[in-house]
């Protein structure tokens, strides 16, 4: 299992660090206001958003084959089951 530190850095864009074992990897991650909109979860923290997010991406690849920068609106392109998974996450 992974460990992911995420630390903000400016408004809707975070730095996130993956850890398994001896393996690090380092990603930036931006959250754009308008996914928050659509999936109607504009409350919620960001950073719970991008936690979420990363442990959705690490259930279907390994960290290393997550981009080392990416938009949250761009995982639905490559997983298109994405933004339904998310609601129902942060839902529960």
């Amino acid at each position: 299992m992974s460990q992911i530190n995420i630390t903000a850095m400016d408004p809707g864009r975070f730095g996130v660090e993956l850890s398994e074992g001896p393996d690090t990897t380092n990603h930036e991650v931006r959250v754009p206001e308008t996914l928050l909109d659509d999936l109607g979860v504009a409350g919620v923290d960001p950073e719970v958003v991008v936690r979420e997010s990363m442990e959705f991406l690490l259930e279907r690849e390994p960290a290393s084959s997550i981009l080392p920068a990416f938009s949250l609106d761009d995982i639905p392109r490559y997983f298109p089951e994405y933004k339904d998974e998310l609601k129902a996450r942060l839902a529960g």
